[in-house]
């Protein structure tokens, strides 16, 4: 496949699997939590909500205009330097591309949602028993969470080749 064909596609597969998801949240579920479905016992679950700010809230309480800049403006810029970043970069690995589609297609899913509806639709509740918990999140927060941890793990393992092949000479 053509490397940018790959790059739209893998953009556009994260983008339509998040708006699925909220559409079909959306239109089965009860908002705010009183609908609750309990997919692993308390472990895990599907909780509702529409969050007006940004990860986890942060910023929700900003007023119009700093929300404008920061929740779509200042993120939309950023997500058109990626994008020109990776088309134009043809050295990145597999790995890392795929990563990067991954964050792009999460920061314009939930964009999307933050221009058509003025809020983000989340509904993934995490809470394995004081070990670990999370704030309620979506199907985008995970692509870009994952394409996040892919990147961590292709700049570890080209350091690492870097290393192995400095330290043999």
């Amino acid at each position: 496949m053509n490397r940018n064909l790959f790059i739209v596609v893998l953009i556009i597969f994260n983008i339509v699997i998040d708006q699925i998801s909220k559409v079909i949240v959306r239109t089965t579920m009860i908002k705010g939590g009183r609908g609750q479905i309990d997919v692993i016992q308390d472990y895990f679950q599907l909780i509702w909500v529409e969050n007006k700010g940004a990860f986890l809230g942060m910023g929700s309480d900003m007023n119009p205009t700093l929300k404008l800049i920061f929740l779509l403006i200042l993120p939309t810029l950023v997500l058109v330097y990626v994008i020109y970043y990776i088309v134009k970069t043809k050295e990145l690995d597999r790995l890392s591309l795929i990563a990067f589609c991954c964050i792009i297609g999460g920061g314009i899913a939930n964009v999307f949602d933050r221009i058509v509806y003025g809020e983000v639709t989340d509904f993934f509740f995490i809470n394995l028993g004081g070990v670990f918990k999370t704030g309620i999140f979506n199907v985008a927060d995970l692509s870009v969470t994952t394409g996040m941890i892919m990147l961590f793990f292709s700049g570890f393992s080209q350091r690492n080749k870097g290393k192995i092949i400095h330290d043999s000479k």
